[in-house]
């Protein structure tokens, strides 16, 4: 009867600090009923001990949360999930899987804890989260071990596990095997082959998927966008939209690139548009894409007018923006920007500076220039990156200081790409250096021996100095290597629609309407300059074309 006062005593305590516990506001009101807990020795109690962890986790005092725990000599398995659960939202994947090694010690005992279904998602998301295919696949065993591999979430967790450690075959035997797949396994399976650039079995099963929700069409125009096919990301945008599925922040934030990179500039104003319109403005990345959009397709005052408008700004908009103004050629007021943004809390990053020196280098001031890259490693402690040493190379050779360019390439702590070789290649002609130039070629021949193009801009600085015998070697050697010279492309957008055509390409299926209405073109251009030819000079002509 003592041992049942007793429970029933406990009982009792518990269930009077649960109400405060719920109640809870922070870590110092925790401390206070851990306190209490300690005074009527409850610190043994799995319940209140597991109920104070999770309080602890969701306010992210989880070093608190660990002491907890490793003061209860024999934890439960709701204990023991509560900790797993914890440690793996705050992505101290290698924590998590020492408590569940713990548990599997548990097994031994005479009353052994086996893990259960709540259990294996966090410790498979952990071995995710460490890139661990052998763990998971160890895991993976277990489930099996304990019957639990019919657990739809468990099934889940797995097959997103392989994905994130690229265990792509894996995956797909997985999801072969699965007696019901959810929206949630299609997707995993579709961004995984997307991560590995298998883009057409990507679209594959996304043409498969019995119901697509707005995360497979954003997870489809998310993987055509980072692998450069832009024009599929648009066309999976607008089949969204047929299909009824209205965008949210993370699909216009996904395609808005694509948009950029195709100048679709109708396509972006129309998000910009449904975004003003559905509040997702007040997105801080929404407006950064839209910033990036509206610079790439060279409507830079739209950017400026989106800046200007956000409420809230991170160093991705300040950067953005002087970027966006710098390539646009409106150099001082990038770094006017840029002396403003130094007055906020938001400290600059490595892709500020790009722009800032961008800026510096269109506006041919060097002193600024020199100086604002010696303050990237003085004041903000940033290591110059290979892009922030092509800035100061391009910025020293345009004003003509093509000796100390060749310097700085010289004492790079990375090789020089060809980007930077060729910025050089580009002042030697417009400064008639020679010397310099045959250097520059030089490394460009080892980095890109096939690209017609530093061959070409050789020769042409020979032109240019009159070495006629030079330009001809150079040309019999383009001849003698039968290098051929990447056709052009160009973009059109028209009923917010992006096509490209490439020089000589016929292959659309609208190309002979296209050859027949330049034809016609041409012949009343020659018409018009015929009638031109044979007209007083002081006569007016109004000349229409169809």
């Amino acid at each position: 009867m003592a041992t049942k006062t007793g429970v029933l005593t406990i009982k009792g305590l518990e269930d009077m600090l649960m109400p405060i516990l719920r109640n809870c506001k922070n870590i110092a009101h925790m401390k206070k009923i851990h306190s209490q807990v300690i005074k009527f020795s409850l610190t043994q109690s799995n319940f209140l001990v597991a109920k104070m962890i999770d309080f602890c986790d969701k306010i992210g005092a989880i070093e608190y949360a660990s002491l907890l725990f490793k003061h209860v000599e024999e934890p439960n398995i709701y204990l023991f999930n509560s900790m797993i659960r914890a440690y793996t939202q705050k992505h101290m994947y290698v924590s998590c899987i020492d408590v569940y090694t713990m548990m599997m010690r548990q097994l031994k005992r005479e009353e052994p804890i086996f893990p259960d279904s709540y259990t294996y998602p966090f410790v498979i998301r952990s071995s995710g989260g460490l890139l661990s295919a052998d763990l998971g696949k160890q895991f993976h065993g277990h489930v099996c071990k304990l019957g639990l591999e019919s657990n739809n979430v468990i099934e889940n967790s797995l097959l997103n596990m392989y994905v994130k450690c690229e265990e792509i075959s894996e995956a797909h035997k997985l999801f072969e095997e699965m007696a019901m797949r959810d929206v949630i396994s299609w997707n995993s399976l579709i961004s995984g082959y997307l991560k590995l650039g298998k883009v057409r079995r990507a679209r594959t099963l996304f043409e498969e998927m019995p119901d697509k929700n707005i995360v497979s069409w954003t997870t489809m125009i998310s993987g055509y966008t980072k692998i450069g096919c832009y024009g599929d990301a648009l066309d999976v945008f607008r089949r969204m939209q047929m299909a009824g599925v209205k965008p949210d922040w993370i699909s216009l934030v996904a395609v808005l690139p694509a948009c950029a990179h195709l100048g679709a500039l109708e396509v972006g104003e129309w998000i910009h548009f449904y975004a003003a319109k559905n509040g997702l403005l007040r997105r801080t990345c929404v407006c950064n894409a839209l910033m990036e959009m509206y610079s790439k397709c060279g409507n830079v005052n739209k950017a400026w007018q989106v800046f200007n408008e956000m409420s809230d700004r991170d160093v991705i908009s300040w950067s953005t923006m002087i970027g966006g103004l710098a390539n646009h050629g409106r150099a001082h007021d990038a770094i006017g920007l840029f002396k403003e943004m130094e007055k906020t809390n938001v400290k600059p990053n490595e892709i500020t500076f790009v722009g800032l020196l961008s800026a510096c280098g269109h506006a041919n001031l060097v002193d600024e220039g020199l100086r604002y890259f010696d303050s990237m490693r003085d004041d903000y402690k940033i290591s110059p990156d290979i892009e922030h040493y092509g800035c100061l190379v391009d910025l020293l050779a345009r004003a003509g200081n093509l000796n100390r360019a060749l310097e700085i390439i010289r004492s790079m702590p990375m090789k020089a790409d060809s980007a930077i070789w060729g910025s050089l290649l580009s002042s030697c002609r417009t400064h008639r250096n020679l010397e310099t130039a045959v250097v520059a070629v030089e490394h460009l021949f080892e980095l890109e021996p096939d690209d017609t193009g530093n061959y070409v801009l050789l020769a042409n600085i020979y032109a240019d100095m009159g070495k006629w015998d030079c330009v001809s070697a150079m040309r019999r050697f383009i001849r003698s290597k039968s290098m051929k010279k990447m056709p052009g492309c160009s973009l059109i957008e028209v009923n917010s629609v992006v096509q490209e055509f490439v020089s000589g390409d016929n292959s659309k299926a609208f190309s002979k309407d296209i050859y027949q209405v330049l034809q016609l073109l041409a012949l009343h251009q020659s018409k018009a300059s015929n009638i031109i030819e044979t007209t007083n000079g002081d006569e007016f002509l109004d000349i229409h074309f169809l």
